[in-house]
């Protein structure tokens, strides 16, 4: 451990802004949190060093409140080299069998899980039961059951669980949800989204149902379910869905490969929504009121979203890593309490797994199948 003197003398006084280290002794200046402009830093532990992560951490490099402070993975060489290129030290890496150890870790305030959909649910309550909060990707779970547990074991935690929701961060996702809040859409009609690509390897996790639990609605159809409900601004109350597959060999019994989905809402509203792993250019949300109209066209990829209205296009700048937005506005969320305009929480995304039931029900029964 580093001696106070040669902390000092090494960081400079300087750089310890606006601390004053009168009184503190070396640990305790080594765990105060650095200071930006817009407050305190999160200091976060990535688990799982997969393709989406590497998108996070290196977004992340451009976040002003959220730091890599901890590292996850099953693989050893991952952690050495990412611990290498994020300067994390080795007593902040961890395997999924110790990394409960985390508990023990004061460099460490949330742990943003980035795995296959199954071990979600898992990784989550073992992150709040070490006394982190926890930012899960979507789906949450695999099924509303899963989603109560994460969400119940983390309020007896004190721990906050948010979910992924990048786009209810995008600029001008947010634009076109003041504009219909606004009354400027007038009453909302119709939504539909539809989301979807051609899926590549056949052998990757997403199409694997014990590590995905489903197929392409669990992992691009969310997107279009999610947008239905902030886009149209209520809960659905019924649901209908029907499943097409064209290739049972690439999509085995419980993947599916395309569903289209139906949703009803209490004002009369219908969304109709589509998401498919055999279909490329899916990647839009259509907003109809009866004043006018809101498109999204791409409308959740990585970037840059592109959208008009009835008004004309929207120009608004979000060429910004959605990721490193999405982590400045959670480390708000967790450090601050701000309450963002779309939420994010654990409550969000159970509502989500909810309907994602009810669709798969639907698509075995054939029938209407209420919600709520």
């Amino acid at each position: 451990m580093r001696t106070r003197r040669n902390f000092i003398q090494k960081m400079g006084l300087s750089a310890l802004g606006l601390y004053t280290i009168q009184g503190l002794n070396a640990n305790s200046i080594l765990r105060l949190q650095p200071k930006v402009a817009d407050g305190p830093v999160l200091r976060v532990a990535l688990m799982g060093l997969g393709g989406y992560a590497t998108r996070v951490a290196e977004s992340m490099q451009q976040s002003k409140r959220a730091k890599i402070t901890g590292l996850i993975s099953g693989t050893p060489e991952k952690l050495k080299t990412w611990g290498a290129k994020y300067n994390v030290p080795e007593n902040s890496r961890y395997n999924y069998e110790n990394f409960d150890a985390i508990r023990n870790n004061p460099d460490i305030d949330a742990v943003y899980v980035i795995t296959p959909n199954a071990l979600h649910h898992n990784q989550v309550i073992r992150s709040a039961r070490a006394g982190k909060h926890v930012i899960c990707e979507k789906p949450m779970g695999l099924n509303a059951k899963e989603g109560r547990e994460m969400v119940d074991v983390c309020k007896k935690a004190g721990k906050k669980l948010l979910v992924g929701y990048r786009m209810h961060f995008e600029p001008l996702t947010l634009e076109i949800h003041r504009m219909r809040t606004a009354g400027e859409l007038g009453a909302i009609k119709f939504f539909q989204g539809l989301s979807g690509f051609r899926l590549g390897d056949p052998t990757q996790w997403r199409v694997n149902k014990a590590l995905a639990g489903g197929g392409a609605l669990m992992d691009i159809g969310i997107y279009a379910l999610n947008g239905c409900r902030y886009m149209v601004g209520e809960e659905p109350v019924w649901v209908t869905a029907q499943e097409t597959k064209t290739d049972s060999v690439k999509f085995k019994e419980g993947v599916d490969e395309t569903i289209t989905f139906q949703l009803g809402f209490p004002s009369g509203a219908t969304a109709s929504c589509l998401s498919s792993y055999n279909m490329n250019n899916l990647d839009r949300f259509f907003l109809n009121g009866d004043k006018g109209f809101a498109e999204l066209q791409p409308a959740s990829s990585y970037g840059p979203i592109k959208g008009r209205t009835h008004k004309g296009p929207l120009d608004i700048a979000n060429d910004r890593p959605q990721q490193a937005t999405q982590m400045d506005e959670m480390a708000a969320i967790i450090l601050d309490d701000k309450k963002p305009v779309i939420p994010v929480d654990g409550e969000e995304g159970l509502r989500d797994l909810v309907i994602i039931d009810a669709i798969y029900k639907a698509v075995k029964t054939g029938g209407k199948i209420k919600l709520g």
